[in-house]
């Protein structure tokens, strides 16, 4: 089974098309699954609902305690892009033989899922495929590519994740 952590960013924002902003609701991730047909065996935990930009240092210690405490190997933490590598950093970082166990992958969307363009499902998707095969470590996938924690930077003018080498 793989633990999927929720924790916000782009992936679960909706729009309110009267004041046009954005906010969160409800996680998409149940209904991306099943629009995407995923037949992953999956348990899904919505641990917070933040942009990334908002995160401090006790939100990411709470993120790194569901992963530390989990009962599975094997996660995927849905996470706004902006902080992405910083809480990938330390859950990578944390002394801890439990963390240093578990295969975590990291993924978010650049558009919100439920712009319908959004590429979200994809990323999605990906971190499920990755999570599988990948041995103990902590992982960034985005755009159909997994990357190692500390060798990957998000490209804001691109709007993509790159390898940084």
């Amino acid at each position: 089974m793989i633990r999927v952590l929720v924790t916000g960013g782009t992936f679960d924002k909706e729009y309110n098309e009267l004041t046009g902003t954005l906010f969160f609701k409800d996680t998409h991730v149940p209904e991306m699954l099943r629009l995407g047909r995923s037949r992953v065996e999956v348990q899904v935990e919505t641990l917070m609902m933040m942009d990334s930009l908002d995160l401090q240092d006790a939100d990411r210690a709470r993120i790194a305690e569901a992963c530390r405490t989990a009962g599975e190997t094997r996660l995927v933490v849905t996470h706004g892009t902006d902080t992405m590598v910083e809480t990938a950093r330390v859950l990578a970082t944390a002394a801890d033989d439990t963390l240093a166990a578990k295969t975590i992958v990291l993924t978010g969307a650049m558009v919100p899922y439920a712009f319908g363009s959004s590429d979200g499902l994809f990323n999605l998707g990906s971190a499920l495929s990755f999570v599988q095969v990948l041995p103990a470590g902590v992982y960034v996938a985005m755009n159909g590519r997994c990357f190692n924690w500390d060798a990957v930077t998000k490209d804001r003018e691109a709007g993509i994740f790159t390898e940084v080498t």
